[in-house]
């Protein structure tokens, strides 16, 4: 049987924003094919890709009836690398994980599907069992549920990012230059924190660019200034990665407009359970 490991990876990620949950589902559901008998299958790709869906929709609806933390973030993905077996141009957007928590785990799979895979709706009706026309409804409620203007503001190519805005705001932050930070942010940014359940985090929301602006001063002089740091690309968007020696302590995703090039969004992720698939080489 060929390996489908590194095909089928980013349909289950992409619903459960979970590296380790993907893996394991994805893991699961070969050996049990491998382990069953295989009549009546004639597509052996389809039938796996309906069976890795299906089972991510089930383990998500587990998940939010167990998790109702609504600061949790996803765990995050570094794409920068070129190396990578995975299947990397089908992982989503950090931006678009995070708009997607607003929605049921089936409105969810419906729209990467739809919007990130590109697949008919009758071909989604057939992975999941239902009507095209099912599909559809999905697809309009699941848009409903998000903001518009975070969903464009969310689909930001490399192309459109301004050149030198990690350099621009590290050097605000190291200068203490509040005017300069305060100019790079959107006045409506949104900063949120994720430490996990055995980390605390000193703030895990903040809205508005001067208390945005304070609390990253505030926590770069109290734990970031004898980090080392690398910048990164994770889940498609710009990233700092903080290091302490060679351990990964922290991770910083910027979301910025392609209207304006504003950080409208900063999310940090000093969960060290969704710190640990992060490799991509030594830390300057």
């Amino acid at each position: 049987m060929k390996d489908y490991r590194n095909l089928l990876f980013p349909y289950a990620y992409n619903i459960l924003g979970s590296w380790e949950d993907a893996k394991d589902i994805v893991q699961d559901v070969l050996s049990s094919y491998l382990t069953t008998p295989h009549e009546g299958i004639h597509n052996e790709k389809g039938y796996l890709i309906r069976s890795v869906i299906n089972t991510a929709i089930n383990v998500k609806n587990k998940k939010k009836k167990l998790v109702r933390e609504s600061n949790s973030l996803p765990e995050p993905i570094a794409t920068e690398r070129a190396d990578t077996n995975i299947n990397l141009s089908d992982i989503v957007s950090y931006s678009l994980l995070i708009l997607l928590e607003q929605l049921n785990p089936k409105e969810r799979a419906v729209f990467i599907l739809k919007e990130g895979f590109n697949y008919s709706h009758e071909e989604i009706a057939d992975l999941l069992s239902s009507t095209a026309e099912n599909s559809r409804k999905l697809l309009s409620r699941a848009k409903s549920k998000i903001n518009p203007t975070l969903l464009t503001q969310q689909k930001v190519h490399k192309e459109s990012v301004p050149d030198g805005i990690l350099d621009k705001y590290v050097e605000a932050i190291r200068s203490r230059d509040m005017k300069m930070l305060e100019n790079l942010l959107a006045e409506d940014i949104v900063f949120i924190a994720d430490g996990g359940k055995n980390l605390n985090v000193y703030k895990k929301i903040c809205t508005g660019n001067t208390a945005v602006s304070d609390l990253l001063l505030y926590t770069y002089e109290k734990y970031h200034i004898h980090f080392s740091s690398q910048y990164t690309e994770i889940n498609h968007q710009p990233a700092i990665l903080y290091y302490i020696g060679d351990q990964l302590k922290v991770c910083q995703v910027l979301s910025i407009s392609p209207d304006n090039g504003k950080i409208f969004r900063i999310s940090i992720i000093i969960d060290p359970e969704k710190l640990k698939n992060i490799w991509i080489g030594e830390s300057d």
